[in-house]
C-alpha cells in the first residue's frame, strides 16, 4: 500500500491539527431561551436566535465560513485565563498583550421581566426574571494600552442566507444585519464600519478605560446605550444566576463546585417559555472524528425526564421540576396514545431530518444534520421514563395532579401492549429492531411505577393489573436477558454487553446485593471500557446502521459510578468519579463522549445527559459519606 493510500484510509484522530478549536475549549452562555459558544480567541462560534433550535446566526462551529462575532484584543488569539464569574454563566476572559492587560465579560443577559415576551412566547406562567434577548460584551483595560477589535460577521440560516448591513441612526455606533427573514442589531460605543458582509471596529483602550458592544434581537432592538448600562446588565445577570443557585440544596462536600456547575449548565439548557430541556446546545458535533455519527440534539427527549427529575428534586429545585412535568403534560401523543421519544422545545412533533451538504462540518465530519430522524422511532423505554418521572413528582409534591393521571393510564396501556415487541433501543439504533434488555427493563419500570401510582390513587384493580404485568416482564428478562454467567446482555439474541443495562440497579430492578446485579455491573466495568471509561456498546458487535467507531460515553461512565455505589463497591465508585471530574473541560463542562486515546471530547456540547448523570452519581456517594460523617 502506498503512503497516499495509507493516509487516505487512516482513522482521523480527535487531536489532529484543525482550524476548529477543541470542543472542550468552548465556553457556554445561556439566557434560558438560547445559548452561545465562545471560542478561546473570543469569537462567538455558535448562536441560534431567538431560541435553541432556531437557525444559526453564527455557525463557525460547523463551518469556518458560517459566521462569527469576535470582541477581543487585535491579533492575539490565546487568552491568559478564562473563568465563569462564581455561581453564574457569565464568562470573564483575561488577556495579556505586549503593551497591557484587558478583561472581557460576556453574557446572554437576564433581567427583571417587563411585559409580555413576544420574541419567544411563553406557555408557562412568567417568572420574575427572563431573558433579555441580547448578547452583551464589555472590555476594561486594567494596565497599559490595548487595541481592541470588534468583528461581527453573521451568516443567517446556517450560513445559507447572505447578510445586508445598514448603519442605524446618525452616528457610527449602531448597525443592523438583515437576511433570511431575520434581523439583529449591533450597538457599541466604538466607531463601526461596514465591510461587505461584516461590521468592524477598532479602538485603543488605556488603563481604566472601558468599552462595550451588544447584539440584540429584542422587541424594538432594545440594547444598552453606554458601557455603564452594559455592565449593569451583566451584573443583573450575575445576580439572577446566584439567586437561582442559592435555592439549590448542594451539600458542603469536596464535589460541591462540579455539582454547582452541572446545575448551572442544566438550568442553562432549559427553555424557559415552555419548561423543556434541550439535550444539548448543538447539532452535528461528531461522535466519531471526521465521521457520520452526527446528530441534532437541540430537542427534548422523553427519556431525559426521569434523569432531569432525579437531579432537580435532589437539588431541591422543585419549581424547575414542576415546569418540566407540565411540559410533558402538554405534549401531544401519537395516534396510538404513546408519547414520542422526543419533541421540539415548543412541543412540536415533526422533527424531520435534513442535511446541510454545503457545510464542511466540524473538522470535516459530515453530514451536518438539522432535525432528528429518530423522532418517530418506536423505542419502548419511553413509557418507563415518563411514568418514573410522574411517580417521582407525585412523591415530592405529595399529590398526583389530575392532569397527569390520563398520561399514567395511556402510557401504562401502551407499555402493556408493546413490551413484548422488538424496538430500536435506548440508543436509537438505525439497524434492525431487537429485543433490547434495557427496553424490557424500562417496560418493567413503566408498569411498576404505574402500579405504585394506582396505589396512591386508591385504585386497587389497576394496581393488581399493572403489578401482574410488571412481574411478567421481570420474569421474561430474567429468563431471556441473562448470559450463562448471569450477566445482563444487550438483547435477547446476543452475548454482547450494553451500558444501558446499568439502569437495572439505578431503577431498582433487583436489590443491589443481588449477585446478578453485581455481576452485570462488574462485567460492564471489565468488558465494556476503554482506559476505564465506558462505551455504550462495541460498534463491531452491534448493528446500529452506521459505520465507524465512537468514543466512550460520559453518561455511561457516570452510570457506572452510580451502579458501583448501589452494589456496594463504594471505593471503585469514588475512584471513577474522581477520574471523571478530572477530565471536565477547563470551565467544568462535559460533552457527550470522551476519546480516551487523545483526552478530547466528542459529540454535542454541553450535553445535558452527562451533567444530569454527574449529579446522580455524586449523590450516590455524597449521601452515604455524609451519613457516615466523612
Amino acid at each position: 500500500m502506498t503512503t497516499a493510500e495509507t493516509t487516505e484510509t487512516a482513522v482521523q484522530s480527535a487531536a489532529a491539527p484543525s482550524p476548529f478549536p477543541p470542543i472542550a475549549e468552548y465556553a457556554f452562555l445561556s439566557n434560558c431561551h438560547t445559548g452561545a459558544l465562545v471560542a478561546p480567541d473570543g469569537a462567538i462560534d455558535w448562536l441560534c436566535v431567538p431560541s435553541f433550535d432556531s437557525p444559526s446566526v453564527f455557525g463557525s462551529l460547523l463551518d469556518r465560513q458560517a459566521g462569527f462575532f469576535r470582541f477581543a484584543p487585535y491579533d492575539v488569539n490565546h487568552p491568559t485565563a478564562r473563568t465563569y464569574e462564581p455561581g453564574t454563566n457569565v464568562l470573564e476572559t483575561t488577556w495579556k498583550v505586549p503593551n497591557g492587560w484587558v478583561v472581557v465579560r460576556d453574557a446572554l443577559t437576564m433581567g427583571p421581566r417587563s411585559g409580555t415576551d413576544t420574541v419567544t412566547p411563553h406557555t408557562r406562567p412568567p417568572a420574575d426574571d427572563d431573558g433579555d434577548h441580547m448578547l452583551v460584551r464589555t472590555v476594561e483595560c486594567i494596565d497599559g494600552n490595548v487595541e481592541i477589535e470588534l468583528n461581527c460577521e453573521p451568516a443567517f440560516d446556517y450560513g445559507r442566507e447572505p447578510v445586508e448591513w445598514a448603519m442605524v441612526g446618525d452616528g457610527a455606533n449602531a448597525a443592523q444585519a438583515t437576511g433570511g427573514g431575520q434581523s439583529v442589531r449591533l450597538v457599541t460605543d466604538l466607531g463601526l464600519g461596514i465591510e461587505g458582509n461584516r461590521v468592524r471596529g477598532r479602538h485603543v483602550l488605556r488603563t481604566g478605560e472601558k468599552a462595550f458592544c451588544a447584539l440584540t434581537w429584542a422587541d424594538g432592538f432594545e440594547a444598552p446605550a453606554t458601557v455603564e448600562e452594559a455592565n449593569e446588565r451583566l451584573d443583573t445577570t450575575c445576580r439572577f444566576w446566584r439567586s437561582w443557585l442559592s435555592r439549590a440544596r448542594i451539600p458542603d462536600h469536596r464535589w460541591r463546585d462540579p455539582v454547582q456547575r452541572a446545575a448551572l449548565t442544566i438550568k442553562g439548557l432549559t427553555y424557559m417559555p415552555t419548561g423543556a430541556t434541550v439535550a444539548a446546545l448543538t447539532t452535528s458535533l461528531p461522535e466519531t472524528p471526521g465521521g457520520e455519527r452526527n446528530w441534532d440534539y437541540r430537542y427534548t427527549w422523553m427519556r431525559d425526564t426521569t434523569f432531569t427529575l432525579h437531579a432537580l428534586h435532589w437539588l431541591n429545585l422543585d419549581w424547575e421540576a414542576d415546569e418540566f412535568m407540565q411540559f410533558v403534560a402538554d405534549v401531544e401523543a401519537t395516534e396510538d396514545g404513546s408519547l414520542q421519544i422526543m419533541y421540539g422545545i415548543d412541543g412540536r412533533r415533526d422533527l424531520t431530518e435534513s442535511t446541510r451538504d454545503d457545510m464542511s462540518g466540524y473538522a470535516g465530519a459530515k453530514p451536518v444534520r438539522i432535525g432528528n430522524g429518530a423522532f418517530d422511532q418506536k423505542q419502548n423505554d419511553v413509557f418507563g421514563a415518563v411514568l418514573d418521572s410522574i411517580l417521582q413528582h407525585t412523591q415530592e409534591s405529595d399529590r398526583l395532579p389530575r392532569r397527569l393521571w390520563p398520561i399514567v393510564q395511556s402510557q401504562a396501556d401502551c407499555a402493556t401492549r408493546v413490551w413484548q415487541n422488538p424496538d430500536q433501543g435506548i440508543w436509537e439504533a438505525r439497524g434492525a429492531p431487537k429485543h433490547y434488555v434495557s427496553s424490557k427493563l424500562m417496560g418493567w419500570v413503566a408498569l411498576d411505577r404505574a402500579a405504585k401510582l394506582a396505589d396512591i390513587r386508591g385504585d386497587a384493580d389497576l394496581n393488581r393489573t399493572w403489578r401482574a404485568t410488571a412481574d411478567e416482564i421481570k420474569e421474561d428478562i430474567l429468563a431471556k436477558g441473562l448470559r450463562a454467567d448471569r450477566v445482563l446482555r444487550q438483547h435477547y439474541e446476543t452475548e454482547a454487553l450494553d451500558a444501558s443495562t446499568l439502569l437495572a440497579p439505578i431503577f431498582g430492578f433487583l436489590p443491589g446485593e443481588d449477585e446478578r446485579m453485581r455481576a452485570s455491573v462488574l462485567a460492564v466495568a471489565n468488558e465494556l471500557t476503554e482506559d476505564g471509561f465506558v462505551l455504550r456498546y462495541r460498534t463491531e458487535e452491534t448493528d446500529d446502521g452506521l459505520s465507524g467507531k465512537e468514543g466512550t460515553f460520559l453518561i455511561c461512565s457516570f452510570w457506572l459510578v452510580s451502579a458501583y455505589a448501589i452494589v456496594g463497591e463504594l471505593q471503585p465508585a469514588r475512584d471513577l468519579m474522581e477520574r471523571l471530574l478530572r477530565i471536565s473541560s477547563p470551565l467544568g463542562l462535559y460533552a457527550e463522549e470522551f476519546d480516551a486515546a487523545t483526552g478530547r471530547f466528542l459529540g454535542n456540547f454541553p450535553q445535558a445527559f452527562s451533567h444530569l448523570a454527574l449529579i446522580e452519581a455524586a449523590a450516590r456517594i455524597i449521601v452515604p459519606e455524609m451519613l457516615k460523617g466523612y
